[in-house]
């Protein structure tokens, strides 16, 4: 069970990381090929988006792996799980419905994420 939980860890701390790197990193000009919804938010808002995803990758591996407040690693899975609902919500308002099974996929995995994190509770 320990080793599902780190390799569903990594796998979606890996994906947010990649996703709010992005977001904090690359121009808004250059995210709109990738993410068209973009368009419609304020820079500081798209940054700020950007900053809790990479926040919540690190929560989901770093307290587990420290040691120190694991429980903050399903704190972590729960804001992602929120933020993709966000995701799912903000897609499906804008007609989005195809690009909206990323959001799930990721969404199903912060569930997961948070019944296995229960273990170190």
């Amino acid at each position: 069970m320990n080793i599902l939980l780190w390799i569903l860890a990594g796998l979606l701390a890996a994906m947010i990381l990649l996703a709010g790197v992005m977001k904090v990193a690359v121009p808004k000009e250059k995210l709109l090929g990738i993410m068209a919804w973009a368009k419609t938010w304020p820079d500081a808002r798209l940054k700020a988006l950007g900053v809790v995803e990479v926040l919540g990758a690190v929560g989901l591996i770093l307290p587990p792996l420290t040691g120190v407040a694991p429980a903050l690693a399903l704190a972590a899975a729960t804001g992602l799980v929120l933020i993709q609902v966000g995701g799912i919500s903000l897609h499906l308002s804008r007609g989005e419905v195809k690009v909206v099974g990323l959001n799930v996929a990721l969404l199903v995995l912060a569930g997961v994420e948070i019944w296995l994190a229960t273990v170190w509770l």
